[in-house]
């Protein structure tokens, strides 16, 4: 249930850790789910993203308290930054019902990689028989990324939340008042689904296979 209320925004929590964040969005800005990067300062890295191509999307004050800023990367795909600090963000990941990758959906794979690779040091790997290529940072795995022609998938950070069972996932999604965009379907390792809530909000959803 969402909890901890502070202004528009809540908390999501799962058996009391937190899993994800619930905001107001801003007017006429379409519902979604952005991705939070971790980073030691905010102020630094945006000014090292706007070298590498990136843009600031909302004004930051380098002597504020602010802890987070959202920008578009080289490609113009927005994702936010987080400070680490007292709140590093979720408490419980990569078990069913909480948060288990983000996917960078691009237009431009070659441009992506060398925004990212010069922001956070992530090197793409790819992955033998799969749509979709790995970012790694010293060796671990921190995010996935898909190209896309930008018209039946616009380019975007997915949000992807393991589950136990993809299918009734999906069933219950539509039962709920939302929307399948992608049926469940299988890919090495994962049986996975595209939904959309009642809002228009879209994330994706994935049950370990074998």
């Amino acid at each position: 249930m969402p909890s901890g209320l502070d202004g528009s925004y809540y908390t999501a929590r799962l058996r009391g850790k937190l899993v994800a964040g619930i905001g107001q969005a801003p007017p006429l800005s379409p519902p979604g789910w952005i991705t939070h990067v971790r980073v030691h300062d905010v102020g630094e890295t945006l000014t090292r993203a706007e070298r590498a191509g990136g843009k600031r999307l909302e004004p930051f004050d380098a002597g504020s308290d602010a802890r987070t800023a959202v920008l578009t990367d080289a490609t113009g795909v927005p994702f936010c930054l987080r400070q680490a600090g007292e709140n590093d963000g979720a408490e419980l990941a990569n078990e069913p019902n909480s948060w288990a990758m983000s996917s960078l959906h691009t237009t431009d794979l070659g441009q992506a990689q060398a925004f990212y690779g010069a922001l956070f040091d992530w090197e793409l790997e790819s992955v033998p028989n799969a749509p979709f290529s790995l970012w790694l940072r010293a060796g671990r795995v921190v995010a996935a990324v898909t190209a896309t022609d930008g018209v039946a998938v616009p380019p975007h950070w997915s949000v992807n939340f393991a589950v136990s069972d993809a299918d009734a996932t999906a069933r219950h999604a539509v039962a709920l008042g939302g929307g399948i965009l992608m049926a469940p379907m299988d890919t090495p390792g994962f049986r996975s689904a595209v939904i959309r809530d009642p809002q228009g909000g879209v994330i994706a959803v994935s049950a370990t296979t074998g």
